[in-house]
């Protein structure tokens, strides 16, 4: 997808064939399912089915017997390059999001790359009201009631529907979201789009989603390994594996979607490597789990659906 503030790192990092040399591309769409864009199995006895294929005509065999009953992939999954900041936008809370007719939208982002002094924005400061942040849109002092996240490689953050939020320049990040592509910009840096003309604004439907008691956002810090996120959504691992070492994906009867952060994990076809996104039905056994880091060992996410209506959050 080609981004008003995407870059090239698609190609100089993934080795990814865009499409045209003289626009910024922003995103990567790895596990969609959506009307317009599908993901399409490579190899294997399913090769050439999209995603929607899998999920409507294989989901027992695939996905396994605690797949949510939706009628599409609930899980969207992106590779993001931010070569210059996003819009400060929102996604639709569920109280909000039939009436506003978009989609609820909770997702978390995994820092891949950052450059130096790379920043997110995230909730707002404390004593910001409704009418507050309304009079500094007007006025254009905004930004100044954002809080101003430091990151680096490795660090994640949550970002449940409803928190304010925009990613700031020189950043990759994997992005774990609901199936939902309803974005409110409420605020874009006065910033022109492709097209040389002003990007839109939603405003008003901002203003009825931003939770407005979020005044505490955090930043995950990089670890060896373990849970990053749980929600009702999804759950999010981390692993990593020294040179050579032999791995076990997930547990039998489980599905997951391993993505690579760094490294290869051997033997996949041609082995996982960064950027690399897989589904691991859950009827793979024991063997077909089984992986080798490679010479520079590996660190990967491990994705799931999420295990229940009330799962706790401990990643705010």
């Amino acid at each position: 997808m080609d981004r008003v503030w995407g870059g090239r790192q698609l190609e100089t990092r993934y080795g990814r064939s865009l499409p045209d040399p003289s626009l910024p591309y922003g995103e990567s769409w790895e596990v969609v399912d959506r009307p317009g864009e599908q993901s399409v199995v490579q190899g294997g006895r399913f090769d050439g089915l999209s995603l929607h294929e899998l999920w409507t005509q294989h989901r027992a065999e695939i996905f396994g017997p605690g797949a949510p009953d939706s009628e599409r992939f609930p899980l969207l999954i992106k590779i993001l390059d931010a070569s210059d900041t996003l819009s400060l936008q929102v996604h639709p809370p569920v109280s909000e999001a039939a009436a506003l007719q978009g989609e609820p939208k909770t997702e978390m982002w995994v820092i891949a790359g950052a450059e130096p002094d790379a920043c997110l924005h995230a909730g707002v400061k404390p004593g910001v009201t409704r009418d507050s942040f309304a009079a500094a849109l007007a006025d254009g002092t905004v930004s100044s009631l954002v809080p101003k996240l430091p990151v680096q490689e490795g660090d994640f953050i949550f970002i449940p529907s409803g928190r304010l939020h925009a990613i700031g320049a020189g950043l990759l990040i994997f992005e774990i979201q609901q199936n939902s592509d309803t974005t409110y910009r409420v605020f874009d840096w006065n910033r022109m789009g492709l097209d040389g003309q002003p990007r839109a604004l939603h405003v008003a439907e901002s203003l009825r989603c931003i939770d407005f008691t979020d005044t505490a956002p955090f930043i995950g810090l990089p670890a060896v390994g373990g849970l990053l996120a749980e929600c009702p959504y999804f759950t999010v691992h981390r692993r990593v594996a020294g040179a050579g070492e032999s791995v076990v994906l997930g547990q039998p009867g489980q599905f997951i979607m391993p993505g690579i952060l760094s490294g290869a994990l051997l033997p996949a076809g041609s082995g996982l490597r960064p950027g690399d996104w897989a589904l691991l039905p859950s009827v793979t056994d024991l063997a077909g789990r089984t992986m080798n880091a490679g010479p520079q060992g590996a660190s990967w996410l491990e994705v799931r659906f999420g295990s229940s209506p009330d799962a706790s959050v401990p990643v705010p």
